[in-house]
């Protein structure tokens, strides 16, 4: 059998192909460690990302340490001026802050490595290295902590690792203008959730672009509280909009669904689930080439009461465990012999098309 080639398989697609012509990537893309890694290395390094929540840190000295696509990073406030870093020591490499598999929170006046005490202020110089003298051509200025580009947008904190990042927004980004129709900086953050699901990031993504196609037969009880005859996808830059309104439901699903549902996808990883007084923010990170973690904050009006808070989270759980199933049902028919490549809905997946055209861009250049 010949080893395979990650190349070969990204050429595979075609991105040129029109929505009704397009395939779906190869199942390669889904299942193989090497795109996995390239995507490390294309995707997640050059695209910004919603890593935490500005509140987190808040106060002067609070700070974040967590991993992000295989990178560990820690987020500080530094006299109120929000800065981010590769979360490891210049001497040998061990993190400062928490154990890299788990989101860290804490306050401190200094980062001080837990190995061998190297110290640093929280604008990254290091201030201190022990046992050093006699060292030839060191420079103490020169092994400052490396510092990651970092942005707050309303709620919250986002990252790239490329040193010649793009901007966040265009000063007439057409998303920020359609986010800001959304009125999110109105709802206040609840609670968070994490689900682990056995499936590439990517099946999650495919899931929630497919323009609400799946909604009437794996969400039965969501599909009674919309009307999915008005249901409405737009591709906006490298975002797609779906719009939907609600309609009188019985049960708690009707009660917390209400006005219009707005799913809103930014490239590559960030969703935004909104209706009325209700927010949840998801982000979904690769783990490995078959695995995935979603995160999802949810955020609400200030009028919403305690009752509505928890039938709403309870409603939104019950959503994700039915993605996450049929997300790894799907994972399982990728590594299937019987499966490579698939087709499109015209009226349904132009969001997918999207997405797919987005990664094969990214991928193309680790090529």
């Amino acid at each position: 059998m010949k080893p395979f080639d990650p190349y070969q398989s990204i050429h595979q697609y075609q991105d040129a192909s029109s929505l009704a012509d397009a395939h779906t990537p190869p199942s390669a893309w889904y299942n193989q460690p090497a795109i996995h890694h390239l995507e490390q290395q294309t995707v997640f390094h050059h695209q910004w990302l919603l890593v935490a929540r500005a509140d987190e840190i808040a106060n002067d000295g609070d700070y974040v340490a967590m991993q992000v696509a295989g990178q560990p990073i820690i987020i500080v406030n530094s006299n109120h001026t929000t800065r981010a870093f590769y979360n490891i020591c210049r001497h040998h490499g061990a993190m400062l802050k928490g154990n890299g598999k788990e989101t860290t929170t804490g306050s401190c006046r200094k980062l001080v490595c837990p190995y061998h005490g190297w110290t640093y202020n929280l604008e990254g110089q290091l201030v201190g290295h022990r046992e050093f003298a006699g060292v030839n051509n060191f420079n103490q200025a020169d092994n400052g902590l490396v510092e990651i580009h970092c942005k707050q947008y309303w709620h919250w904190l986002f990252v790239c690792f490329d040193n010649d990042a793009p901007p966040l927004f265009t000063t007439d980004s057409a998303v920020e203008q359609r986010l800001d129709e959304l009125n999110m900086l109105d709802c206040q953050y609840y609670q968070s959730r994490k689900y682990q699901l056995q499936c590439n990031w990517k099946v999650y993504v495919d899931n929630y672009l497919d323009g609400g196609f799946h909604v009437p037969v794996l969400h039965r009880g969501l599909s009674t509280a919309l009307d999915n005859s008005r249901y409405r996808i737009e591709i906006v830059d490298k975002a797609c909009w779906q719009s939907c309104p609600t309609k009188p439901s019985s049960g708690d699903i009707g009660q917390v669904r209400k006005g219009t549902a707005n799913y809103v996808w930014l490239y590559p990883n960030l969703m935004f689930n909104c209706y009325q007084g209700v927010c949840g923010v998801m982000r979904v990170f690769p783990v490995t080439q078959d695995s995935c973690e979603v995160v999802f904050d949810y955020y609400f009006a200030d009028d919403i009461d305690a009752k509505f808070r928890a039938n709403s989270v309870a409603v939104a759980d019950s959503v994700q465990q039915e993605d996450a199933d049929i997300c790894e049902s799907v994972q399982i028919g990728l590594n299937s012999r019987g499966f490579d490549t698939g087709r499109l809905s015209v009226s349904k997946e132009a969001g997918e098309h999207l997405f797919h055209r987005l990664l094969y861009q990214d991928l193309i250049r680790g090529c």
